[in-house]
């Protein structure tokens, strides 16, 4: 398995070939995408090449034409907003996984977490530092952290303390590094990234629900076996253990 950084001004020369998928994925996705991709490549002997960015710079990528098999968005307006500009038919876009949000800091736990509230002193965490999180006009990650906090009554006291970053992975670097004394990630970012330790927990209730739109996008049924495969129990079981949440079908 192939993977790709994906950057404005990327572009990719031909189409997808019929026995590779090309996907497009957001970046919180990794390292759960790559595992379940490398079971599938083993069973079948097709080839995934994964392309991982923030949602909002692979949806501009699509819309100008790279062409990617499979889009899974961490926002459903970026969804959507590809979806627009193709004719796809009867094909609509399936909610993969969920997850959570909360707040890390570097190095390793020293108390349990706590859920964020409104009384949460967030400006003095930061103590003078910034607030690692993602574009706040286009990094879901980033939306759903401006709005939780808008939700808290925190926004006003640390909205001139970010660190606004390119995607939710970048986000958990800075803080990873040591170079941000807070960040907002996903829950599945702190449990891959053994350099943080979560702080604190957003109620679910204080932003949009967290959801992974994942849609096929051309003619390749490989890609289309693929997304199928994506949504078996195997699969799902390789993204559960790495934090995610499995949408309830009868909802």
């Amino acid at each position: 398995m192939r993977l790709l950084s994906i950057l404005f001004g990327l572009t990719f020369a031909g189409a997808a070939c019929a026995d590779r998928v090309m996907v497009f994925a957001a970046a919180s996705l990794g390292p759960a995408l790559d595992l379940a991709a490398a079971d599938w490549e083993a069973a079948t002997g097709h080839d995934v090449v994964i392309a991982y960015a923030g949602s909002g710079a692979l949806a501009q990528q699509i819309l100008h034409g790279a062409p990617a098999d499979i889009f899974v968005s961490a926002s459903t307006d970026w969804m959507a907003a590809v979806t627009a500009e193709f004719d796809l038919g009867n094909r609509n876009p399936v909610d993969l996984l969920g997850n959570s949000l909360v707040l890390v800091a570097p190095g390793s736990a020293v108390s349990p977490a706590a859920e964020i509230g409104p009384e949460t002193d967030l400006s003095g965490m930061l103590a003078g530092g910034r607030l690692a999180i993602g574009l706040v006009a286009s990094v879901p990650a980033g939306q759903y952290g401006k709005a939780a906090l808008e939700t808290l009554g925190l926004w006003s006291a640390v909205s001139d303390q970010l660190a606004q970053v390119d995607s939710v992975r970048a986000a958990l670097a800075l803080v990873g590094r040591g170079e941000a004394p807070l960040g907002i990630v996903y829950a599945t970012d702190a449990i891959a990234e053994p350099k943080v330790h979560v702080v604190g927990q957003f109620p679910a209730g204080s932003h949009p629900i967290i959801t992974y739109p994942a849609l096929h996008l051309t003619e390749n049924p490989a890609a289309a076996a693929f997304l199928v495969a994506l949504q078996s129990a195997p699969a799902q079981a390789i993204f559960a253990a790495q934090g995610f949440t499995i949408p309830d079908p009868a909802q």
